[in-house]
């Protein structure tokens, strides 16, 4: 049975030979732009195959409806309007804006991988009991921050609107819905008004 775990992982996958093909076709081999994207979003790629076979979410194993199905690969192939961008650009993006690329790309790894693995373990291991420590003790979503950071990481390698654009509307339309139907979920505990006070939606509270 095709599962959208099985469309996320394939593509995700398969964008490091996406990537090596597109700069094969623009000869962009001596563009370090080019090789930054290919190191960041093609290993961003494997770990992300890794982990959907290790820790993967359970919200992933639904059957791929027809729909579901051509809702995921048009928002997937939209990730890939970046390395295009970045591949036909005139010029290379500056030393700075890649070494700050690779950063916040390194900040969003370690929040979305450590966040989704404490989670895993959480569930495994205390499956019942509300998750509201860690990484999750001031924001309700440090897995979407992570992501979040990760692909702020891309889009602003790709020096244009479009990517951003494309990355908004994923987020607007599947993470907040999302996050918003999971609140009403937890809300069932009777402890998740009091995390919910001291936490953020997206963004760590700092505060309270």
């Amino acid at each position: 049975m095709l599962r959208e775990r099985h469309i996320i992982d394939f593509f995700k996958g398969a964008t490091a030979p996406f990537v090596l093909a597109l700069m094969a076709a623009t000869a962009t081999w001596d563009r370090a732009d080019a090789w930054v994207y290919l190191g960041l979003h093609g290993t961003y790629g494997v770990l992300w195959v890794v982990k959907s076979r290790v820790f993967g979410d359970r919200n992933w194993e639904r059957p791929a409806t027809l729909f579901r199905g051509v809702l995921l690969v048009t928002g997937l192939l939209g990730y890939w309007a970046a390395p295009v961008l970045v591949c036909l650009a005139d010029s290379a993006a500056p030393a700075w804006l890649l070494g700050l690329c690779t950063a916040v790309f390194g900040g969003g790894v370690f929040l979305h991988f450590a966040s989704d693995m404490q989670k895993h373990m959480h569930l495994t291991h205390r499956r019942g009991v509300l998750l509201t420590d860690g990484l999750w003790a001031r924001t309700r979503n440090p897995n979407y921050l992570g992501e979040l950071l990760i692909y702020v990481s891309f889009t602003a390698l790709s020096r244009h609107w479009l990517p951003l654009l494309l990355f908004a509307s994923v987020v607007a339309m599947e993470w907040i819905p999302n996050m918003l139907r999971k609140d009403r979920s937890l809300a069932r505990y009777p402890e998740f008004a009091a995390w919910k006070a001291r936490s953020g939606l997206l963004f760590p509270r700092l505060w309270g």
